[in-house]
């Protein structure tokens, strides 16, 4: 290198080889006092997963008292007093609980009125129901008989229209339904 002499290069590199050596001295030391650290965790019964919750318990802390922090949770709590005590919010939360206890009391009636029809259902058994007047007259139960007359014309076709030997179940017309079954 430019600007030394002979004698003052020579003092350098002997001071150079005596830090490497003294590094290397102390990267022993260290890799001794590490597994020395790690046995007495061992014998104590901490883990790693016990320093790491420490580790992480200390950074949180250390977040939490820095100056950025701090700061910025002073300027969010101010934010938040303004917007809390704008009309706007106090409005959009009024309305918010309005609609609330709306859909809530109407939820109440709904439950009511399925809970009163079906304790006025429960009272009678499912034969004596279906054999009711009422019943067989109800838009509902006609709706459901009109249905599965569709659904039989549509599956077994009328006496009238089979041409491959299915007959209508009901037995209408001159001739008995035949038993196609090859069993």
């Amino acid at each position: 290198p430019e600007g030394l002499t002979l004698a003052e290069e020579e003092e350098l590199r002997s001071e150079l080889a005596k830090v490497e050596e003294e590094i290397g001295t102390l990267r022993q030391v260290l890799a001794a006092k590490e597994r020395h650290c790690g046995e007495l965790k061992r014998k104590l019964g901490l883990t790693p997963l016990d320093g790491l919750k420490q580790n992480l318990s200390k950074s949180w802390h250390d977040v939490q008292v820095s100056n950025a922090y701090v700061k910025t949770s002073e300027k969010l709590g101010e934010w938040n007093d303004k917007v809390t005590q704008s009309d706007f919010y106090k409005k959009t939360q009024e309305t918010l609980s309005q609609a609330g206890q709306k859909t809530s009391a109407a939820l109440s009636n709904v439950g009511s009125v399925i809970s009163r029809e079906l304790g006025d259902m429960s009272s009678y058994s499912i034969r004596h129901s279906i054999s009711m007047p009422a019943m067989r007259n109800s838009a509902t139960f006609k709706s459901f008989e009109d249905r599965v007359g569709t659904i039989k014309s549509r599956v077994v076709g009328s006496r009238e229209n089979s041409t491959d030997g299915l007959h209508s179940p009901s037995g209408a017309g001159d001739k008995p339904p035949q038993d196609n079954t090859p069993f």
